[in-house]
C-alpha cells in the first residue's frame, strides 16, 4: 500500500493520522507550526485523500499500512498522533508494534465500540448527484438537507474535487466506508497493554470521551495514559481549539 503523504520541518518524526471522512490536509495549519521542532508526515489513510481505494477496510489493515510506511521510509522513535478514526489505527498500531513509536497522542476517541452515528453523514453524501453538480455552493446547498451545521458540510466538502475532464468526484471511497464502518466503530483490544508515555485530548463539550467511563478501559490497554480536556471544543478540538490543542500537545511531545 503506497499511501500518499506529505512532510513539513525537519527534526524528530511526527506522524499525524487524519478522521474517518478527513484526509491530510485537516492538519495542514498545525503541521506548519509541529514542523517547527519535528518532521512531520501528514498521512493519507487508505480510502481517503489521495491514497488508494480498495473494499477492505478495517483497523488491522490500516495499522498495518502504517507498519509498511514507518519501515519502507525507515522512521525510528516517531511520535504518533492520531484524531478520531487515526486515534484507533494510532492506538492499535502501538498495541501491536509498541518498539515503532516512541509517544502516543490521541485526539477525541477512546478504545471503546460506538453506536452508529453517521446516518445523516453518509445520507448527505448520497444526497449530491455528482453528475449533475454544477459548483460547490450546489454541493453545499445539497448537502445542507441532511446536515444543517455549516462547519462539518465545510469539513465533509473538501472530499470534493474535480477531476480532469472537469466532472466532480469524492476523493474518499464512499462505498468501501459505508460497507465496513461496523468494523470501524469497533473497539480496540489487547492483551499486552502499551506502556510508553500516551496522551488522550479530549472536547468539552464531546461526548466520545467521556472519563467517568472509559477512564478503566484506556488504562487498562495504556496504563501510563493521561486524559486532559480542552474546554469549549467539540470532536474536532484541533480544528475549534488550535492553539490550545497546540500547547497541550507540545507540552507532552516535548517531555
Amino acid at each position: 500500500m503506497e499511501l500518499h503523504y506529505r512532510t513539513i520541518g525537519e527534526g524528530s518524526p511526527l506522524l499525524i493520522l487524519h478522521g474517518l471522512f478527513g484526509y491530510s490536509d485537516n492538519w495542514q495549519t498545525l503541521a506548519k507550526y509541529y514542523g517547527e521542532h519535528f518532521k512531520v508526515y501528514l498521512i493519507d489513510q487508505r480510502n481517503h485523500g489521495r491514497s488508494p481505494h480498495t473494499p477492505d477496510f478495517s483497523y488491522q489493515l490500516m495499522s498495518d499500512d502504517l507498519r509498511e510506511f514507518i519501515d519502507q521510509h525507515q522512521i525510528q522513535d516517531a511520535a504518533i498522533l492520531g484524531h478520531s478514526m487515526g486515534g484507533k489505527v494510532a492506538m492499535n498500531f502501538a498495541l501491536q508494534h509498541p518498539d515503532k513509536l516512541s509517544k502516543l497522542l490521541v485526539a477525541d476517541i477512546a478504545p471503546k465500540a460506538y453506536p452508529p452515528h453517521h446516518d445523516d453523514i453518509l445520507a448527505g453524501f448520497h444526497s449530491i448527484d455528482l453528475n449533475t453538480l454544477q459548483s460547490r455552493q450546489d454541493a453545499d446547498d445539497q448537502l445542507a438537507q441532511k446536515v444543517p451545521d455549516f462547519g462539518t458540510r465545510q469539513f465533509l466538502l473538501k472530499n470534493l474535487y474535480r477531476t480532469e475532464d472537469n466532472k466532480f468526484a469524492w476523493r474518499l471511497n464512499l462505498e468501501s466506508i459505508e460497507a465496513n464502518l461496523d468494523s470501524i466503530l469497533g473497539n480496540i483490544e489487547s492483551d499486552t497493554p502499551f506502556t510508553k508515555p500516551t496522551l488522550f485530548l479530549r472536547g468539552g463539550n464531546s461526548r466520545y470521551i467521556k472519563p467517568e467511563q472509559d477512564t478503566e478501559q484506556i488504562k487498562r490497554l495504556f496504563p501510563n495514559a493521561e486524559i486532559q480536556t480542552i474546554e469549549n471544543a467539540g470532536h474536532w478540538l484541533h480544528a475549534e481549539q488550535p492553539q490550545e490543542f497546540f500547547k497541550l500537545s507540545m507540552a507532552f511531545l516535548q517531555r
